[in-house]
């Protein structure tokens, strides 16, 4: 064998040993395995050869998902530590706009409201539909039967509370969307934590993970390596490691790398820490990842910050108590029950910012709404008050005279039960816009949630490049793809959460 015949020989070995995990570095120590590493020397890291501290079960972030995991875990008796890289607890999960699909509740709401006829059946299929049947029918139906558990688990157990309304949002064919008395998603997130804590699991503060330790491709996960302010360390996992740690709608890279049209202009509503590298970390282990290109924006965001605050959920809600939605030229421009990929798109094809949402007094309660919360945005001028459609037309700048039309036209489709502009299904639930006093909140679209993400079984596994369970390593959340397809139906992501939360804290500590 010639000299160079040699040296690429050693440098293929070298490349393999570093893939699977299997060589020895210059230490000796066992590498780690990182299937994304470019060349032999940055796969050569070397696993830590003692630990800093071990736990039975670790959980990568403090949301809906990262809460009802620990909560489920801490419960058996495992030790249970949330990690969570942010200063506060809660991610997006604690500025959600607090809505949760549901088709019932310990109350009974639908019943007591006479809303109509609900299943667990009937959600599966909205959501599958609503997802243009990407998503998987196995997972889908998991949320939709847990749905109602889960949240009554929440209200016992945590003393979470509900507004006594529910409404139809975009894609839903029934009302089944459940409010928090707060109106955001600290009305889930408090009880979640209650909860945790109350069964003994540990949230710390400040903690980023900077790595995710697998030996190679075919072992468990071993733990993480940390980082909390300089300090840099790493935690041993007896039992599991859970990701729960959001999507990557923050990550303009990583998003415009996955969907090119989603440009780096548009606004997020999500939290800065929503930027996805415990994807990437659980990919340089070998996890799987599917439909990444799937990004969700949300139609009704503050249209200059991207803002989702309490009064950008007014749009959601109130479309099936009769709110409509129009241009600046006051028209409308889309069927209020569509879902939001098709809203959002409606107003970019506008081609002008914003749109409006108009309402009145007689939908707040009904659609889960409070006089307070209006109030309150009226101060922040986010909401605009009229006593007449015309006034309120004056207050927005745009033309009266076609404001006026939209409005009566669209009173006349909800008596007759059809609306032959964009054939919206019309329920005997909706008021027509006659009496004030009027209102109307801006909106326009901003990026909201990532569908895709690492590829989970029924179990909350998270399944390999290969088909094949990782051992020791669950997760749950938006940090999971393949249940919601190509666009998530609104007030389907806590309930996906707090489910799959759940099944994941509780199978991770049994391992």
């Amino acid at each position: 064998m010639s000299q160079t015949e040699k040296s690429t020989t050693i440098k293929r070995r070298s490349v393999i040993k570093g893939i699977l995990g299997t060589g020895a570095a210059v230490t000796m120590a066992p590498l780690a395995l990182n299937l994304t590493a470019k060349d032999a020397q940055a796969a050569a890291r070397a696993l830590p050869q003692q630990w800093d501290e071990t736990v039975d079960v670790l959980i990568i972030g403090s949301g809906f998902a990262g809460l009802a995991a620990a909560a489920e875990a801490a419960a058996t008796g495992a030790k249970t530590v949330i990690l969570e890289k942010m200063p506060s607890y809660g991610g997006n999960s604690i500025i959600n706009g607090g809505v949760y699909a549901s088709w019932d509740d310990e109350l009974h709401l639908r019943e007591k409201l006479k809303l109509g006829e609900d299943s667990p059946a009937q959600h599966t299929q909205d959501t599958l539909k609503g997802g243009d049947f990407y998503g998987d029918p196995a997972l889908v139906k998991i949320l939709a039967d847990g749905a109602t558990d889960a949240l009554n688990w929440m209200m016992d157990k945590g003393g979470c509370t509900v507004r006594p309304a529910l409404t139809r949002a975009g894609g839903h064919t029934a009302y089944r969307t459940h409010t928090s008395t707060e109106g955001v998603g600290r009305g889930y997130t408090e009880p979640l934590r209650k909860i945790a804590l109350a069964q003994g699991a540990e949230i710390r503060l400040g903690v980023e993970v900077t790595w995710i330790w697998r030996e190679n491709a075919t072992g468990p996960v071993l733990g993480v390596e940390i980082k909390k302010g300089r300090r840099v360390s790493n935690i041993k996992v007896s039992r599991a490691l859970v990701l729960a740690s959001g999507g990557f709608s923050r990550d303009i890279k990583m998003r415009w790398e996955y969907n090119p049209s989603v440009v780096p202009e548009i606004n997020c509503t999500n939290h800065p820490g929503a930027t996805g590298e415990m994807i990437r970390y659980a990919q340089a282990i070998g996890a799987d990842t599917l439909q990444l290109c799937f990004i969700q924006l949300y139609p009704f965001a503050e249209p200059e910050t991207g803002v989702l605050d309490k009064p950008a959920v007014y749009p959601f809600n109130g479309v099936g108590y009769g709110l409509v939605y129009v241009s600046k030229e006051g028209k409308r421009f889309v069927n209020e029950l569509e879902r939001r990929d098709v809203c959002s798109q409606a107003q970019i094809n506008l081609g002008e910012k914003p749109t409006y949402s108009i309402f009145n007094e007689a939908m707040i309660v009904k659609m889960g709404g409070a006089q307070e919360d209006v109030d309150k945005g009226l101060e922040r001028g986010r909401f605009i008050k009229a006593d007449s459609i015309e006034e309120l037309a004056g207050k927005l700048k745009i033309p009266a005279a076609a404001l006026v039309k939209t409005v009566e036209e669209h009173n006349q489709y909800l008596k007759k039960g059809s609306d032959p502009d964009f054939n919206k299904p019309i329920t005997d639930k909706m008021i027509p816009l006659e009496k004030g006093p009027f209102y109307a909140v801006a909106q326009w679209p901003a990026v909201h949630h990532t569908m895709g993400g690492l590829r989970i079984n029924p179990s909350a596994q998270v399944i390999d490049i290969w088909g094949k369970v990782i051992p020791k390593l669950y997760a749950a959340g938006e940090v999971t793809g393949g249940i919601h397809g190509s666009n998530r139906l609104g007030s389907n992501a806590i309930p996906d959460c707090v489910v799959f939360g759940r099944i994941a804290g509780r199978n991770a500590a049994k391992v």
